[in-house]
Order: structure tokens, then C-alpha cells, then sequence
């Protein structure tokens, strides 16, 4: 019989990532996506035949028991939220009420449906914010300095307690900085694969970016959503980091993409912008996977090189 999965954020980059796992692992894939006038299904076009998609939304309570109802799942993985930490400052109390209590709308939707679920939480490596180890490990202390990083830091706790208060098999996958081709237009890295397609193709002459010196843990979305789907399918629930364990500046970064289309030097290209700048900014978020290695199996199959090589070259192609 084929294992049912229900997924918040289909529509975003993991959760387009994890529907194509899935279906490849011959699950039958329910999809809850917000209702709208205009849906946004750029990054699961390719699915519409293959899954079913439901209108739940994560500050209602009562549309997430609807769609635990209508897709009776065995899992759960819990995707969405407010997940653009800049936009965070301008909409703290909404980032709030998506990112963190809707984690606990759906933990409590669950615990009312009566059945015997395994829940996936997205936590993030912004938790740890200022870092007070580093690489980070799941013992580290978290030191959020974002509202989004406040926000996934209650998600994440509250999916904990909920795991010991109820006996719920529930996981959080501490996940640092992960891309794709899918990564919407709005974060840093897909606007600087986005801005260098442009550039080679004679459509922009410069990229307008914020902070040049931050320095993040970089891997490939699809082997992210990998290392999800391998914490619901242990004996026990546990919490997981998932990062590369190495570290990259936006400028390495702009170093990897002007390379792709055979420019060396970039500066002439790039414009900075106070508007872009956080107000409390995290410097460092490098992550130690040893924990999900040994216990998960999972290790990064692709590298920071090869991860802006695609991105670019998705770009480039699709403004062809």
C-alpha cells in the first residue's frame, strides 16, 4: 500500500524538491497551498497530474484538520512559512503568526486527528544567529536575531515538546542555507544567478546587493529534502542538523556565477544598497552534520561550485 504525505509550502522550493522524491519513493502526495486569485505554481507545474493539491493555510487551524482529513497521511512535513528573513522585520507579528504558531496549529490539528502521524518541522540554521559555536551543532545554544529566526526558534521547541508532552513522533531538521534553481527571486542567491544571466545576455548591467562579507554553509536543495525524508523513516524522532559543513562568503558566490559566463572580475557589475542591509546582521552560519552522517546516513552529494553552476545556467536558459 503506498505511504501517504501531506506538505505545507508545495509551492516553494523544498516542497517542489520533496514532491519529486516522494513520488519517485511511490508515495501518493497531497499538497496544501493557500488560496488565491493567482496561484503561484512555477515550481510545481510538473505536478499538477501527479498530486493533489488542498487549500489549507497555516493561520487557520481548522483548514489544516480539513487537510489532515482529506489526505489521512502517515507524514507530515511542514514547509511553509514567512520565509524571507529580510521581510521579516517589516512583518514581525505576521512572520510570527505563519512561521511560528502555525507550527503549533498543525502539531495541535494532528494531536486531534487521533492517528499515528510522523511530523517533519523545517527549522533553520537563523536560530542560531549569532553564533556562539561554531560549526553549530544540535547542542549549540541558539541565539536568533531575526523575527523569522524567533519565529522558527518557537516552531522548533514547540514541536519538541509537543514530541515529549504526547509521545508524537516528530522530527526538526535544522537545515542552514540551501538553493536550487526553484529559489524564488527575492533571496540573495537566485537574484545574483538571476542578475548574471542577465548581464551575459545584454538584458541588466548591474546586480544592486546589500552585505558582501556574510559568510554562509551552502548545499543543493534536493539533497536537503533527501535528509527529511530520512528522519520519519527512524525507529525513534530525533532533531538533525543538515548542512555541508563548509563556509562561503556572497562574495565567493559572485565569484562562482561571473565565472560561469567567463567574467573574472566582477566589481564593475555590482552596486550596494543600504535598503538592503539587516538591521542586526548574522555574520557567520557554518553547520557540523557528523550527527545526521552517522545516524541518517545522509551526506551532501553536490558541491557549492556545482550548486551555482546550475543556478546560473537555469537562468540563463530560461530567459532564452
Amino acid at each position: 500500500m503506498k505511504k501517504r504525505a501531506l506538505i505545507t509550502g508545495i509551492n516553494g522550493m523544498d516542497g517542489s524538491h520533496l514532491a519529486d522524491l516522494l513520488l519517485e519513493k511511490n508515495y501518493e502526495v497531497f499538497g496544501v497551498e493557500r488560496r488565491s486569485s493567482t496561484r503561484n505554481r512555477v515550481n510545481t507545474l510538473h505536478l499538477v497530474e501527479k498530486i493533489e493539491f488542498l487549500n489549507g493555510d497555516l493561520t487557520d487551524q481548522n483548514s489544516l484538520f480539513r487537510c489532515l482529513k482529506q489526505s489521512d497521511p502517515d507524514e507530515v512535513y511542514n514547509l511553509a512559512a514567512q520565509s524571507f528573513v529580510g521581510e521579516s522585520w517589516n512583518t514581525p507579528e505576521y512572520t510570527s503568526d505563519v512561521t511560528g504558531l502555525g507550527a503549533l496549529r498543525m502539531l495541535e490539528s494532528i494531536r486531534e486527528f487521533g492517528r499515528d502521524v510522523k511530523y517533519y518541522q523545517a527549522s533553520s540554521s537563523e536560530m542560531f544567529g549569532r553564533m556562539v559555536e561554531n560549526p553549530a551543532r544540535e547542542t549549540t545554544p541558539f541565539y536568533p536575531r531575526s523575527p523569522y529566526g524567533v519565529s522558527k526558534l518557537y516552531a522548533h521547541w514547540i514541536t519538541k515538546n509537543y514530541r515529549e508532552s504526547y509521545g508524537m513522533f516528530n522530527c526538526s531538521g535544522i537545515l542552514f542555507n540551501h538553493e536550487s534553481e526553484r529559489r524564488g527571486l527575492e533571496f540573495v542567491t537566485r537574484k545574483i544567478s538571476d542578475g548574471v544571466a542577465r548581464i551575459h545576455l545584454g538584458l541588466s548591467d548591474c546586480i544592486t546587493l546589500g552585505n558582501l562579507e556574510a559568510k554562509r554553509d551552502w548545499g543543493y536543495a534536493p539533497d536537503y529534502v533527501e535528509a527529511m525524508w530520512m528522519m520519519l523513516q527512524q525507529e525513534n524522532p530525533d532533531d538533525y542538523i543538515v548542512a555541508t559543513g563548509s563556509c562561503y562568503s556572497i562574495k565567493d558566490f559572485l565569484n562562482e556565477a561571473f565565472s560561469v559566463v567567463g567574467i573574472s572580475d566582477w566589481s564593475p557589475y555590482i552596486k550596494q544598497d543600504p535598503r538592503f542591509m539587516r538591521p542586526a546582521e548574522v555574520d557567520v552560519l557554518v553547520g557540523d552534520n557528523s550527527k545526521a552522517r552517522e545516524n541518517l546516513g545522509w551526506k551532501p552529494r553536490t558541491s557549492f561550485k556545482d550548486l551555482v553552476k546550475i543556478m546560473v545556467e537555469n537562468d540563463i536558459n530560461s530567459l532564452k
